[in-house]
């Protein structure tokens, strides 16, 4: 389904809700330009007030100088929670976080470097770690037990995307159940799409770089504030391949999309008859969180373009909203990843619609490194029989089945769960998404990544007239729509960056996990040097670090602007957001980094290169 040429124009520009019930099916407010397009005044008055809201979280302090006066924990959450009575109504996500990934609470350890969906909970992992195996009736040893719990292997394939696609290929009863709940999932339909297991989102982009068919529009267009590796090795295939690669700008200081000049990008196929280039898209920034418009998709259909959609940083359950029965992509890509907070490891997803399978070119007798199949994990074991813990129940009762499988002389693992041996994989992680619901989930996330926004923005440096930040945040502010992700650095008092690399690894001393990234294509205005020097500032080295464990390699020599980030998932609670700010105000001593180093040195801890 295409909107006319007319309604294409009105959609590029900036769209708030008033014009859809979803958000990502609008454009979002930091999307400004010097130009002022029109506007929803109603969505202006609730955008406002939300922000009012927002700051009045702090009540009745609005800046911080000194980290000993933040106010505490407890006397915050009730402010929060004064303002956002809803944010009670999401009470479920902390009683399945108690229940069932206990170790957050626990270690007080604080995640924010997660991008992807959780297939399985700890207490699920936690079982399959310490339930006994049962000894064969003629052995007298002691039960054995799991070493680990890794609940599927992955074997890869020799196999090109196309065939795969047309002809797909045996898969184990495990495999075909885990495809089968993920589909669900996403809400993806089996009769339009065909779901391929890869090994990692860099392959699924490579994959799709390396198999794609361009025609006359050798072309590659992508949406994109900041770098990643994926992308990175998706632009190189294009380029030898001798694909001409275009990229979105945006605007600084808020990174806002200079939407006519991609709206020309993508409409100049159709004026000069080109088509067959690839359109890559996500729904918003998994860095700095800025959403972008459904019906850029659209409109890049419409002129020719093929579609790649990127959804590896939308929320859970965020694939049911009105814009994916709309906007069909040519293909899909996400990530999964095993328990959150402790298990980082698991696969890619590639959608590929059943329609589209001929822009995929036919390479003979090549294969697609990456493509994988999922398999039953191998277990050390040396009983012939063991035990198989299932879950029947959404957290209580735990089904126990006995499995014979014959003892393998010639090595010491066997697999367990084979397509006749009735293992059934319970993916409780997708289970909790689906039992809160996407709009719970959309509401808790909103509340708690703006008042971290607005808490950060809060930290100035004592001293000074113009109340300099200690923070400076990357792309939308305080914003309804803004995604769950925050992209920062910290400045001291004379304005030097800190590096981001050293803020990371403080932070990872104090149980916060943190990510970072490089910003990529800003535009800066020509007439304004003040701009000009901050992105001087911004790109240069940072603070010397080796004295605290850290090495030079992390800089990359690319131009760009080197940030920390914060992801918000599911499980982020508020005292995680709230641990985040009370550590990162601790910057605002001059002396922090320094204490720091000497207590590093104290320890007599080895330099560590990351």
């Amino acid at each position: 389904m295409h909107p006319s040429r007319a309604e294409a124009e009105a959609a590029s520009q900036p769209c708030f809700n008033g014009c859809f019930p979803s958000p990502l099916l609008a454009s979002e407010r930091s999307h400004r330009t010097t130009s002022k397009p029109k506007v929803n005044n109603d969505a202006t008055s609730s955008h406002d007030d939300f922000v009012a809201a927002t700051s009045s979280t702090l009540h009745p302090h609005t800046n911080f100088t000194n980290h000993e006066s933040l106010p505490s924990l407890q006397d915050s959450y009730i402010s929060f929670t004064k303002v956002f009575p809803q944010f009670s109504t999401t009470s479920e996500v902390d009683r399945i976080r108690a229940r069932e990934y206990h170790h957050l609470n626990h270690s007080s350890n604080s995640c924010f470097d997660y991008t992807g969906y959780g297939l399985f909970s700890y207490d699920q992992q936690q079982r399959s770690y310490s339930y006994p195996t049962v000894a064969s009736s003629s052995s007298s040893s002691l039960p054995y037990f799991t070493s680990d719990a890794s609940f599927f292997d992955i074997s890869y394939k020799s196999v090109n995307l196309q065939s795969q696609v047309l002809y797909g290929g045996h898969e184990s009863e495990l495999e075909s159940r885990i495809r089968k709940r993920i589909m669900s999932f996403m809400n993806v339909s089996e009769a339009e799409y065909t779901l391929v297991f890869i090994a990692n989102e860099v392959s699924a982009f490579k994959i799709v770089a390396d198999s794609f068919q361009f025609q006359n529009n050798r072309q590659l267009l992508t949406v994109y504030d900041h770098s990643s590796e994926a992308l990175d090795v998706m632009i190189e295939s294009c380029k030898k391949q001798g694909v001409h690669v275009l990229s979105a700008e945006f605007s600084w200081p808020n990174l806002g999309m200079e939407w006519r000049k991609l709206k020309k990008m993508v409409t100049k196929n159709k004026r000069e008859k080109r088509k067959g280039g690839l359109f890559v898209f996500p729904l918003h920034s998994r860095v700095t969180g800025a959403p972008y418009s459904y019906v850029w998709m659209s409109m890049a259909q419409e002129h020719g373009w093929r579609v790649l959609l990127d959804v590896c940083g939308l929320k859970p359950k965020e694939m049911g909203t009105l814009g994916m029965s709309l906007f069909k992509p040519d293909f899909m890509v996400c990530s999964f990843y095993k328990v959150f907070g402790e298990n980082p490891s698991g696969f890619g997803c590639l959608f590929v619609k059943k329609s589209s399978v001929s822009a995929l070119k036919d390479p003979g007798n090549a294969i697609s490194i990456g493509i994988i199949s999922l398999v039953p994990a191998f277990r050390h074991e040396t009983n012939e029989q063991v035990v198989i813990e299932t879950e029947t129940e959404h957290h209580q009762q735990v089904e126990i089945e006995e499995l014979s499988i014959p003892f393998d002389s010639s090595t010491d693992r066997n697999r367990l769960g084979t397509k006749n041996e009735g293992l059934e994989i319970h993916c409780r992680g997708l289970d909790h998404a689906d039992s809160v619901g996407l709009l719970l989930i959309s509401s808790r996330t909103k509340y708690l990544v703006n008042w971290l926004v607005n808490a950060l923005m809060s930290l100035k440096h004592p001293h000074h007239e113009d109340s300099i930040s200690l923070i400076r945040i990357y792309g939308p502010k305080i914003s309804s729509l803004r995604g769950p992700a925050v992209a920062f650095n910290i400045f001291d008092w004379k304005g030097e960056k800190i590096d981001p690399a050293l803020v990371q690894k403080l932070a990872d001393r104090n149980n916060i996990s943190l990510g970072s990234s490089y910003l990529r294509n800003i535009r800066f205005s020509d007439k304004n040097e003040e701009e000009r020097h901050y992105w001087a500032l911004e790109t240069r080295g940072g603070s010397e670090v080796e004295g605290l464990g850290l090495s030079k390699k992390t800089r990359s020599q690319e131009p760009g602007i080197f940030v920390v980030t914060a992801a918000l998932g599911l499980l982020t609670n508020f005292e995680d957001i709230y641990r985040l700010w009370a550590f990162l105000s601790r910057f605002l001593d001059a002396d922090f980094v320094e204490k720091e180093r000497w207590r590093y040195m104290a320890l007599n801890q080895k330099t560590i290169e990351v």
